[in-house]
């Protein structure tokens, strides 16, 4: 019989350090083409990594260098992501950007959490 061995978490509650708002766009009242991003759908906590060293060539590639991977605590169905949401990352570095949710999808090593890819919107 192999013996017991702990593994801890991927990823835990004290590494969501990062305030994000999610929100969805409406489009502008009016005769003029375009949209107001200010319909706020969830605000919370999140750990938000940036491409790793090792995939920086690929990410030049691919077009993909300032995709973020945002991991957030499982909402339990008060809020989904989806690609047609938004999300602002409430950090100075990241502040005059807005990023398009690319893909969001559990995270299958620990289901309490969800991980969102982000691209920067054009």
């Amino acid at each position: 019989m192999q013996p017991f061995k702990y593994t801890p978490p991927r990823i835990h509650t004290g590494e969501l350090k990062t305030w994000v708002t999610f929100y969805e766009a409406k489009e502008n009242e009016g005769p003029l083409p375009g949209e107001n991003p200010r319909n706020v759908l969830y605000e919370c906590w999140a750990k938000v990594d940036e491409v790793w060293t090792k995939d920086i060539e690929i990410a030049k590639s691919n077009g993909t260098l300032s995709d973020l991977t945002i991991s957030i605590r499982d909402p339990r169905g008060d809020y989904s992501p989806t690609n047609k949401h938004y999300v602002q990352v409430h950090t100075p570095e990241y502040e005059g950007l807005r990023y398009n949710i690319k893909q969001a999808f559990p995270d299958l090593q620990n289901r309490d959490f969800i991980k969102v890819i982000a691209e920067v919107s054009k």
